[in-house]
């Protein structure tokens, strides 16, 4: 295999330049505004005038706020799965399909072959911003071992498929591309998640990886088992980068942290979405993620106090402050314009926009006015388990409500532990770490009068995995739920532990 690094190198420093003279306004109203002469002659843009459309304040007024929900019924439903010209130009021949982590519901997210290039050219920014940090990292020395879901798609009519993102992304990679991408067709067709990282095993040590990107909980597991048959070996001896996102680091930065220092792997967060490529770290870990201002998306942001009201006030480049919370809109080549994402961020830099990912907007918990949201939740659970040296694999969190009168309650966190921890003492810290962080939980817990102190629920290791494997979410992108805002939904989830903890005592 040919080590084609020193042409990456070329084309990294001349992104880079590009990128520092950006202007973050200028960028994203030009880039909205090739958005809208693309898709100016489509049933969407028909019908919002984007053929009149000259300002970012033109645009705002004339396509409201719209949800994955509403895309879906008042444009998606009815042509599907034979979408043309109805929110792009042409056919569109590949969906993505994701679900909501907490309702399960099936969505197909169009995919544009616009949007598939942008997707191509964020992964390049990764590298680029990989090799500024470590000028003498040789990420093309060896095979990128993308660590997702099944590639096997679905012909939903001819020539239109859908399938998993990662999926999607195997069937459209280039060519120069391909001699350096793992695993096989054959492996990365396998539906079976426990199969598949038999294979990944089995096949990794002799692998020459330079890249590793996925979801940090199954990277890990990965890890571990090819660390238990090691018999001395070193599980990807050759890596160069290790790509994360999807999930908040802080959680695994612990248990990554042995393996880290001991190959001297580089780690790099992205934010990537089925709906196109937000963000990457620019910097050091914890420094914020760049916005990627000039690749066929043009993003607002809607202040979270904000969300549902008839007139939310949109942000955007031009506008947009730090240290407030946003949750996340987007106009882009795939053929969404003002959709809510979905998710929730904080700008710590205006110019260039970096931002923290804080949760989704489903990820707050708020069923007696406690107003939480999920990095704040993240925050506190971690703070507990370093106070006590508790290594936490993963956790949930969700509102159970009282059964007598007058409607209090509290939360419970099902917690996975590696190690022995004290359930009240993880319990008591949590609670004081949220009440040091947020107002409105400090008031309902004064006094015990408007909410109970949260429980903690510690479950044998493992837990977690079989219950995603009940919900046949195994491997691939998906991702446990941090936070379940309905509590019929947690109670539901609360039952599935109870059978799991009695199928592990038998």
């Amino acid at each position: 295999m040919i080590d084609a690094t020193p042409l990456l190198k070329i084309a990294a420093r001349r992104r880079l330049k590009a990128l520092q003279a950006q202007d973050p306004a200028e960028t994203q109203a030009a880039e909205l505004m090739k958005l809208l002469r693309w898709a100016r002659d489509t049933a969407f843009g028909r019908a919002h005038g984007f053929s009149n459309l000259r300002t970012v304040a033109d645009f705002q007024r004339a396509v409201p706020i719209r949800s994955y929900e509403d895309f879906w019924s008042d444009w998606w439903q009815k042509p599907f799965p034979k979408h043309r010209n109805i929110t792009s130009p042409g056919k569109t021949t590949w969906f993505a399909v994701t679900s909501g982590t907490t309702s399960g519901a099936t969505k197909y997210i169009p995919v544009t072959d616009r949007m598939v290039a942008a997707n191509k050219r964020a992964a390049i920014d990764v590298v680029t911003h990989h090799l500024a940090n470590h000028p003498d990292s040789r990420p093309l020395s060896g095979r990128t071992f993308m660590m997702g879901g099944s590639t096997d798609l679905v012909e939903e009519a001819p020539g239109v498929f859908s399938g998993d993102l990662s999926g999607i992304a195997i069937k459209t990679q280039s060519l120069w591309t391909k001699p350096y991408a793992w695993p096989p067709t054959e492996t990365a067709l396998l539906e079976d998640w426990q199969e598949k990282l038999d294979r990944f095993v089995e096949d990794g040590f002799e692998q020459n990886i330079a890249i590793w990107t996925g979801v940090p909980s199954w990277m890990l597991i990965l890890l571990e088992r090819m660390q238990e048959v090691s018999d001395g070996r070193q599980p990807f001896p050759n890596l160069e980068l290790l790509i994360h996102g999807g999930v908040a680091w802080d959680l695994y930065r612990e248990r990554f942290a042995p393996f880290l220092k001991q190959t001297g792997v580089a780690t790099r967060e992205v934010y990537p979405a089925s709906e196109g490529f937000i963000a990457v770290a620019d910097r050091a870990d914890g420094e914020g993620l760049r916005l990627i201002i000039d690749n066929g998306i043009f993003f607002e942001f809607v202040p979270l106090a904000e969300l549902g009201s008839d007139n939310p006030t949109r942000h955007w480049a031009g506008t947009i402050e730090p240290g407030i919370d946003y949750a996340v809109v987007l106009s882009s080549c795939a053929g969404l314009y003002a959709y809510l994402l979905g998710d929730t961020v904080r700008f710590v830099d205006t110019s260039p926009p970096r931002l923290l990912i804080t949760g989704r907007t489903s990820y707050m918990l708020s069923a007696f006015g406690e107003h939480l949201i999920g990095s704040e939740i993240e925050r506190a659970v971690n703070v507990a388990a370093q106070a006590q040296s508790v290594q936490i694999i993963e956790f949930s969190v969700g509102p159970v409500l009282s059964e007598g009168t007058g409607g209090k309650g509290g939360h419970v966190y099902i917690v996975e532990t590696g190690n022995a921890a004290d359930a009240g003492k993880l319990s008591a810290d949590i609670d004081r770490a949220l009440c040091q962080a947020n107002d409105d939980y400090r008031a309902h817990r004064s006094g015990g009068t408007g909410m109970e102190a949260p429980v903690v629920r510690l479950v044998p290791e493992g837990s977690f995995r079989h219950w995603m494997a009940s919900k046949g979410k195994l491997g691939g992108q998906h991702k446990v739920p941090r936070v379940i805002s309905d509590p019929a939904k947690f109670a539901a989830m609360l039952d599935d532990f109870d059978r799991i903890a009695a199928d592990q005592r038998r």
